[in-house]
């Protein structure tokens, strides 16, 4: 069989369905070039730790598990396009919808109250020209309309030019609109915003 990449025209061939799924995920270069391990994550990770003994899902798995929590609204997030192409991508989940962050601040709000900025993907070609920008400005401009009460962020600590994975977004792009530190960890930090 063979199949045509959308973003490329690659050619990608395989001898079934099964194997060309697999081979189009291992060619996942429009998000995750330079990071290809990652095609496989579908933003899972936070809602669903991989458990330690299995800590790496299938991405069949993965998918479908996304997909399931997108249609029963427990996953949220935002797409950006450009000329028609998927250029990035921001989860924007109520906090209560994670299983890694739904407890970061016990004495804080309702989990259910808050968004929780926790992933951006954005394809190497748009990296640098404000996508991810654009999708926080979307989240924020949003969020009333979702009743939240707060816009949450969790950005790692580690300098924005290392090869720390600042897939969460940097730090310096939840302070320039006014969120401030709430829980400082020894990682990362909860970066916290009220909504309007």
């Amino acid at each position: 069989m063979k199949v045509t990449c959308f973003g490329c025209d690659a050619v990608i061939e395989a001898r079934d369905v099964s194997a060309i799924a697999d081979a189009f995920v291992a060619h996942a270069h429009d998000a995750f070039a330079g990071n290809p391990s990652w095609a496989s994550c579908y933003c899972l990770e936070h809602h669903v730790p991989a458990p330690p003994e299995e800590p790496e899902r299938a991405w069949r798995d993965a998918r479908a598990m996304m997909v399931e929590r997108l249609e029963r609204g427990t996953t949220f997030g935002y797409l950006a396009y450009v000329d028609g192409q998927p250029a990035g991508w921001v989860n924007a989940s109520l906090r209560a919808d994670y299983d890694r962050f739904r407890d970061v601040d016990p004495g804080g709000p309702d989990a259910s109250s808050v968004i929780g900025v926790s992933c951006f993907v954005v394809a190497p070609p748009y990296r640098r020209h404000g996508v991810a920008s654009a999708l926080l400005d979307r989240v924020i401009a949003d969020a009333p309309a979702r009743g939240a009460t707060w816009i949450e962020a969790y950005p790692h600590n580690a300098p924005e030019d290392t090869d720390g994975g600042h897939f969460r977004g940097p730090r310096g792009i939840y302070e320039a609109r006014g969120f401030q530190p709430v829980v400082e960890g020894e990682r990362d930090t909860v970066l916290r915003r009220r909504v309007g």
